[in-house]
Order: structure tokens, then C-alpha cells, then sequence
């Protein structure tokens, strides 16, 4: 169940209340009685996991290249034609 913030415009009390999706938001203040507005805040966002950081990748796609086989530069250094 996701839990809402409210402020009272009475007397700027902020509170959390844990609702349902289908309850309708309250209006009435239960402390002074006085009028509530729901606050919005972002959502926190977070990465776990390999391949969210530059470092990441930039290694991943390193042991790709080392995987497929030697570079063309080290091809052309002499190890390819006799």
C-alpha cells in the first residue's frame, strides 16, 4: 500500500497517511480540521546491477574485444602472414 503525504493549509501540518489505490484522498485535516492537499514528490530512482556506470560498460565492452580475437593492429605487427 502506498503511502501519501498531506499538508493542512490551516496550520501547515505535514503528515503521511498509508492509502489504497482506490481510496479517495481526505480533505479534512485530523488535527485542526482545517484543509489538506495531497504533496507530490519525485520518485527515487535506483541502478543496481552491472552496466549502469561508465566503468562498467567501458570493461564489458573491453572483455568483448579481447574475446573475439587479437586487434588488426596486432595483426599488421607481424603476427598474421609467414
Amino acid at each position: 500500500m502506498p503511502t501519501y503525504q498531506y499538508q493542512c493549509q490551516n496550520c501547515n501540518r505535514c503528515f503521511e497517511l498509508r492509502q489504497s489505490f482506490n481510496d479517495k484522498p481526505i480533505a479534512v485535516c485530523p488535527v485542526c480540521r482545517g484543509v489538506v492537499h495531497r504533496l507530490f514528490s519525485p520518485v527515487p530512482i535506483l541502478f543496481k546491477g552491472p552496466g549502469f556506470y561508465v566503468t562498467d560498460s567501458k570493461e564489458e565492452s573491453k572483455e568483448r574485444l579481447d574475446a573475439k580475437g587479437p586487434r588488426k593492429k596486432e595483426l599488421d605487427k607481424g603476427g598474421g602472414k609467414s
